[in-house]
C-alpha cells in the first residue's frame, strides 16, 4: 500500500474531531476569538442547543477582507507575533478553530474594521460558496449552521439539544468569569438566559453567574508564593453542593479542567467536607507564561506546570489560610422551608372545655423540651426548686455566638446573641473543637510511628517505586517508614500509630497511585484525618448530656476562636441563627 498525502478538506475534518467535538467547543473557540479581538460586549445566540445554529457577535477590532480569508486557513493566527509559543497571552492561538468548524458546518463570517466597509465570507463544509460586502457595526459576527450535518458518524454522537445547551452555558459562564470587564449575553431559541454587564469585581461576577448567596457565604482568597498569585472566592464548607459542577479554575485567565488543580482543591477541603459534597469556588492562578504550558491539547483545557508542587502547595495553603480566617463562620441561615416548619400553637380560649379523656389541662400544663440549666453553686449540687442565678448573665452583645440560656432535648444549646437566637449542636461543635486540637498536636510533634515486628514487603511495579522514593522523608514524618527493597518492591518498617492495625500493602499501593495522579500523597493524610475525626467523635460531648451554663458558655467561646468550628467534621453546620426579623415573622409582627 502506497503512502499518499491526505486532501486538505479531510485534514480539516480530522482536526475538527479534536477541536469541535460538540457545539460547546465551537462556542468556546468563537468566544475566545472575540475576547482576543478586544471586545467589550459579546452576544451568543444558540438554536436548538447549538446543533442547529450558533452565532457570536462582538464589538472588537474586526478583520479586513484579506484577513478573513487568511483566518479560514489552517494554522494562520494573529495571536502569536513570533515563535515564542511559551509566552502566548491570548486564548485561541493555534489557528485551527475556524477552518475546522468550516470543514464540518456552514460558516459565515461578517466583519468590519472601524473606518472601513464590512465584508462577508461563507464556507460550506470546506467549500467557499459566497463572499462580498456586508453591512454591520464595527466588529465581527460569526454564524455556524448545521454542525456535523454532512458527517453523520459525528452527528449521531451529539446529545439532546437541552444537554448541548447546558454545555454551552457552562462554557460561556467560565469565560465570563475570567473577564469581568466584558459584558456577555446568551440567548437560546430567541429567549435571553444570561446577561452580565461589564464590572471590575471578580467576586461580584462569580456570584452573579453561580449563586447570589455565594457572596455572603464565601471567603476571599489572595495568596502569593514567589511569582505565582492565587485569587478568587471560596465557599464555606457548609455552602457546598452534591456535584462538582460549581468549581471554576483559571490559569492566566484561561478556563481549565486540570487534575492537579482539582486534587489540590480536594486536599484543601479534605477534612471539612463529606466525600459526597463538593465546594463552590472560583480560583484564578496568575504566573509567568514560561512557567506553564498551555499547548498540551487542542481544546486548551489542560495545562502543565513547570513546578507542579509549588502550584499545588499554593492552592492548598491559600485555601486553608482563607478558610482558617473564616473562624466560626457558617452558611447557617435557616432556609424558608425550615422557617415554615415551625409550628404555631393554636390558641385555646379560657372558656374552652378540656380535651375529652386527655387530662392534659391547658397548653401550659404540657411538658416542654426546653430545660434551663442553672449554674451549680460552689461546693454543692444545684438547689431544688426555683433557683435564682448567682449573678446576672453577661449581655449577648459581647459575643458573636451570644450567651447560653439553656438546652433543648439535652442536645442543642440555646444562646441569645445581640441579633438573634443561636442554636448549637453540642456534639458536632465539640467534635470539631477536639479534632482541631488533635491536628494541632500532630502538626507540632509529628505523627508517632508503630514499628512492625516483622517488616512487610510490598511488591509494586518499578515506576510506582520510583514515584514513592522521592517522598520517603515526608512519609516518614507522617509515621510511615518505607525503604526501597529492590527494583520492584518497598519494605515497610513502621506505620502511623493512629491507624492501628493498618493494611500496609493497600496503604502503600494507594499512595503510589495517588502520587501518580496528583504528584503528592493525599491518601495517607486523608486516612490520618479520618482517624483523628473518629478519635474526636469518641472524645467529644455526646448528644443527650446535660451541660451547665458555664460549660455551654465555655463551648461557645472556644468555637468563636477555633478555625472551621462552623462545620462539623462531615461538613454539616454546627450552629444556626434565627435572626430577630425571622422571629418577628413567626409571630406575625412583620
Amino acid at each position: 500500500m502506497s503512502i499518499r498525502r491526505l486532501p486538505e478538506h479531510l485534514v480539516n475534518r480530522i482536526a475538527a474531531g479534536e477541536v469541535v467535538e460538540r457545539p460547546a467547543a465551537a462556542v468556546k473557540e468563537l468566544v475566545e476569538n472575540a475576547i482576543d479581538a478586544g471586545a467589550t460586549r459579546i452576544a451568543v445566540r444558540l438554536g436548538e442547543g447549538g446543533t442547529r445554529s450558533i452565532e457570536v457577535v462582538d464589538d472588537g477590532c474586526g478583520m479586513a477582507p484579506d484577513e478573513i480569508a487568511l483566518a479560514c486557513e489552517r494554522h494562520a493566527t494573529s495571536k502569536l507575533p513570533d515563535e515564542a509559543i511559551e509566552s502566548v497571552t491570548t486564548l485561541g492561538f493555534r489557528g485551527e478553530a475556524l477552518p475546522s468548524i468550516a470543514s464540518v458546518a456552514r460558516l459565515t463570517i461578517d466583519s468590519r474594521v472601524r473606518g472601513a466597509d464590512g465584508w462577508s465570507r461563507c464556507i460550506d463544509n470546506g467549500v467557499l460558496v459566497a463572499e462580498g460586502p456586508a453591512a454591520l457595526p464595527p466588529g465581527t459576527r460569526v454564524r455556524v449552521e448545521a454542525l456535523f450535518e454532512r458527517v453523520p458518524a459525528r452527528r449521531k454522537f451529539l446529545r439532546s439539544p437541552r444537554a448541548e445547551y447546558g454545555a454551552c452555558v457552562d462554557v460561556v459562564k467560565r469565560l465570563a468569569m475570567a473577564r469581568p470587564d466584558i459584558g456577555f449575553t446568551l440567548e437560546h431559541d430567541g429567549r435571553r438566559t444570561l446577561h452580565v454587564t461589564p464590572q471590575d469585581s471578580r467576586p461580584a461576577r462569580v456570584a452573579a453567574l453561580t449563586d447570589r448567596e455565594l457572596a455572603a457565604n464565601s471567603v476571599a482568597v489572595d495568596h502569593v508564593r514567589g511569582e505565582v498569585r492565587l485569587g478568587g472566592v471560596a465557599g464555606l464548607p457548609t455552602f457546598s453542593r452534591g456535584v462538582a459542577d460549581h468549581q471554576f479554575l483559571f490559569v492566566n485567565g484561561r478556563p481549565v479542567r486540570d487534575r492537579l488543580l482539582v486534587g489540590a482543591v480536594r486536599g484543601a477541603y479534605q477534612d471539612l467536607l463529606a466525600r459526597d459534597r463538593h465546594p463552590v469556588l472560583a480560583l484564578f492562578i496568575d504566573l509567568p507564561g514560561e512557567e506553564v504550558d498551555v499547548n498540551v491539547h487542542p481544546a486548551k483545557t489542560e495545562v502543565r506546570f513547570r513546578d507542579a508542587g509549588l502550584v499545588r502547595g499554593l492552592i492548598v495553603g491559600g485555601l486553608r489560610a482563607a478558610l482558617d480566617a473564616a473562624g466560626h463562620r457558617s452558611a447557617n441561615r435557616p432556609a424558608g422551608v425550615s422557617l415554615g416548619s415551625w409550628q404555631v400553637e393554636p390558641l385555646v380560649p379560657a372558656w374552652a372545655p378540656l380535651p375529652s379523656g386527655g387530662g392534659q389541662g391547658s397548653v401550659w400544663d404540657r411538658p416542654v423540651d426546653f430545660v434551663p440549666a442553672p449554674a451549680a453553686p460552689a461546693g454543692g449540687p444545684a438547689p431544688l426548686g426555683r433557683a435564682e442565678p448567682a449573678e446576672a448573665p453577661p449581655p449577648p452583645v459581647d459575643f458573636p455566638l451570644g450567651v447560653a440560656r439553656g438546652q433543648v432535648a439535652a442536645t442543642y444549646i440555646v444562646a441569645e446573641a445581640a441579633d438573634g437566637l443561636v442554636l448549637v449542636d453540642q456534639h458536632a461543635a465539640h467534635e470539631r473543637l477536639v479534632m482541631e486540637r488533635l491536628k494541632a498536636g500532630a502538626a507540632g510533634g509529628g505523627v508517632p510511628a508503630q514499628t512492625l515486628l516483622l517488616p512487610e514487603v510490598v511488591e509494586l511495579d518499578e515506576p510506582a517505586c520510583d514515584r514513592l522514593e522521592p517522598h520517603l522523608a515526608e512519609l516518614s514524618s507522617l509515621g510511615l517508614d518505607l525503604e526501597r527493597f529492590g527494583p520492584a518492591a518497598m519494605l515497610v518498617r513502621a506505620t502511623p500509630a493512629p491507624l492501628g492495625r493498618a493494611d500496609a500493602t493497600g496503604l502503600v499501593r494507594d499512595l503510589a497511585d495517588e502520587i501518580a495522579a496528583y504528584g503528592t500523597g493525599l491518601t495517607l493524610r486523608e486516612r490520618l484525618d479520618h482517624v483523628v475525626a473518629t478519635m474526636a467523635c469518641h472524645g467529644s460531648v455526646r448528644a443527650g448530656r446535660m451541660l451547665s451554663v458555664p460549660e455551654m458558655n465555655a463551648l461557645l467561646r472556644e468555637m468563636e476562636v477555633t478555625p472551621h468550628s462552623g462545620q462539623c467534621n462531615h461538613g454539616r453546620p454546627t450552629w444556626v441563627k434565627l435572626a430577630h426579623g425571622d422571629i418577628e415573622k413567626l409571630f406575625g409582627r412583620k
